[in-house]
């Protein structure tokens, strides 16, 4: 009996949410505050770094986080119903967080996964904005490397160039991309652009030689640890190879043994 109030419920709120008569954008914003504490600090940067431009809300993309995570938990108390007891409800929970964090570990797996190629993104990037500086102020600079970015950069520099063109001329929006892609030495980096941007003839050059040298050592330190993970995977595959065939040889070893035991 249970069990069928509760399928009819579901389908009724299902059609409630579905024809709007629900609204779960009221839902998630009457709740914003409380949600946000849910929210991981490297969220935005794990999402952009996969998907780059593609994401363009990434408040919505978590709220459906959010509701899959709630529909886990639904589905997990649906599965005790009949005998419900307060330990239950603790392992629904449990069951609706882990659905809540499964898309933010599959994220951070990812990243790991292409740690050298995302961290080697910078560097390479501004290498070619170093050209554009030249000929250009910083903010130009900036505005004209856009189109050619990595998509993974491209909503950050969007955002700092908007902030500069709003007229805010200090370091905060250079900050403000390097926290938003903590990538490796992007704080520094970010730095040394600002010190470009104030404008000083009689330190340029030299401010240039220093972010030429810090782009040209990060690009080296990137080919690096690209080329030692090259090697680490070549040295594992080898690594299997030789377990694999030592298994293989241990095993027809044994079967040529018994079979003479046998025999």
């Amino acid at each position: 009996m249970y069990i069928e109030v509760l399928i009819v419920g579901a389908i009724v709120l299902f059609l409630f949410i579905y024809n709007g008569f629900i609204s779960t954008s009221k839902f998630f914003g009457e709740n914003k505050n409380a949600f946000e504490l849910l929210q991981e600090k490297d969220y935005e940067f794990l999402l952009r770094s996969k998907y780059g431009e593609r994401v363009y809300d990434v408040s919505l993309v978590f709220r459906k986080r959010i509701f899959k995570g709630l529909i886990a938990m639904a589905i997990a108390m649906f599965f005790f119903i009949a005998k419900f007891q307060p330990l239950y409800l603790l392992v629904a929970v449990i069951v609706g967080y882990l659905f809540f964090k499964l898309d933010y570990i599959q994220l951070k797996s990812f990243y790991k996964k292409h740690l050298n190629v995302i961290d080697s993104l910078l560097p390479y990037y501004l290498k070619s904005l170093e050209v554009l500086v030249q000929h250009y102020t910083v903010p130009v600079a900036l505005a004209r490397s856009v189109e050619d970015a990595p998509e993974v950069f491209k909503p950050g520099l969007k955002e700092l160039i908007a902030k500069i063109d709003a007229g805010d001329s200090s370091i905060d929006p250079y900050m403000d991309f390097a926290n938003q892609y903590p990538v490796r030495d992007s704080m520094r980096m970010m730095r040394l652009l600002y010190r470009l941007s104030l404008g000083d003839q009689d330190k340029k050059h030299e401010q240039m030689l220093s972010f030429s040298k810090t782009v040209s050592a990060l690009q080296l330190k990137a080919r690096e640890q690209k080329y030692k993970a090259r090697l680490g995977k070549m040295e594992s595959q080898t690594m299997t190879m030789l377990m694999c065939t030592g298994g293989v040889s241990l095993i027809i070893m044994l079967i040529a043994s018994f079979s003479m035991i046998g025999g």
